[in-house]
């Protein structure tokens, strides 16, 4: 038997092989695809409700913390206290964190124009809430952006937090704005070259005595590449270290 494919038997031959494939891949989409979904579906509810319940006892603890501490008087209860108290920020902080991450997974980033000085000097006044005894030198210059600012707050806390953390008993942190570049700087440990490179790496930590989980720095460089900052580290062992953010190429509003 001889076959004779002509233009129209041909095109037909392919409009069917593609409605097959197309069928196939469907299928399989539904098969593979459909699984992973709903997991993540699953984990991101999981994620939502193990955060609202984690708000709850923070909350609880911190404020019977200050209560009882306006009840104790001897030094060696309101270190103890003070030392919870510590503890508590430090969750409450990486509470905002995965709280921040979690949104931004589930809903678009909320891009609105703001100062970028204003920002800084409302996150420094709740900064030294938290390092009553940390030196804040601020010089700052009105720069408007249109952005996350939500993310920029985040970034903010993240560099700060580190300047204090890394630095002796009584930090000295300068902040400076000028010329659409954003200088955090601080006179602690420092790092060396070998430090340098390993900074931005998810959970590594220089110093493994200092609290922390090593995730903020890599949540500031991911910000930092998604809206087109520059960031700069100067760093010196035992001198200290500056975080510098050129944002020349950043939306303006």
């Amino acid at each position: 038997m001889i076959i004779v494919f002509n233009v129209e038997n041909l095109l037909a031959l392919f409009t069917a092989a593609f409605a097959v494939s197309t069928a196939g891949a469907y299928l399989l989409s539904k098969i593979v695809i459909e699984p992973i979904r709903e997991h993540f579906e699953q984990l991101e509810k999981f994620s939502k409700e193990t955060l609202h319940e984690l708000n709850l006892p923070i909350n609880t603890i911190t404020t019977n913390t200050k209560m009882l501490s306006k009840s104790h008087r001897d030094e060696k209860s309101l270190k103890r206290l003070s030392r919870i108290e510590m503890a508590c920020e430090m969750l409450q902080r990486r509470y905002n964190e995965l709280d921040y991450l979690i949104k931004r997974q589930i809903q678009k980033e909320l891009i609105e124009p703001f100062d970028l000085k204003e920002l800084i000097e409302e996150r420094i006044a709740i900064l030294k809430e938290i390092y009553p005894s940390a030196k804040f030198n601020t010089d700052l210059d009105s720069l408007s952006l249109k952005m996350d600012k939500m993310g920029f707050s985040k970034i903010i806390d993240n560099l700060i937090d580190n300047a204090v953390k890394y630095s002796a008993t009584e930090a000295t942190v300068s902040i400076a704005l000028h010329d659409n570049e954003l200088r955090i700087s601080d006179r602690g440990a420092g790092m060396d070259d070998m430090e340098l490179l390993r900074i931005f790496d998810r959970y590594y930590q220089g110093d493994a005595a200092t609290p922390g989980f090593g995730i903020g720095l890599g949540l500031v460089k991911d910000y930092c590449d998604r809206y087109k900052i520059m960031l700069h580290v100067e760093s010196k062992k035992n001198k200290g270290t500056s975080m510098i953010l050129d944002l020349k190429r950043v939306e303006k509003p």
